[in-house]
């Protein structure tokens, strides 16, 4: 069974990624902050609510980040969704 890393050796390999992946949201950030919107024209939109909440849990300590960010990303599971949708054809994948 293979020993986890320490966090100096994750840090090593996976810092120059990572760093690029928050400018990459920083700069997804600035242009909708740049981008007119007038006052009033549009309704709140949910997913840039989903955005700020995905970085508020990133911000918080400890494991189980992740989790927390797919699971505001999201739908709520349903029981029902083979009966509402009808079942997956395999032909359908092939396409």
């Amino acid at each position: 069974m293979p020993t986890p890393r320490d966090a100096l050796a994750i840090l090593d390999r996976d810092f120059l990624e990572t760093r690029s992946r928050i400018l990459d949201l920083a700069a997804a950030l600035d242009r909708l902050d740049r981008a007119p919107n007038p006052a009033g024209e549009y309704p709140p939109d949910r997913r840039l609510a989903q955005l700020r909440q995905a970085i508020e849990a990133l911000l918080e300590p400890g494991p189980g980040r992740a989790e927390t960010v797919q699971r505001l990303f999201s739908l709520d599971y349903d029981p029902d969704w083979q009966t509402r949708n009808g079942p997956i054809d395999a032909r359908d994948l092939a396409h």
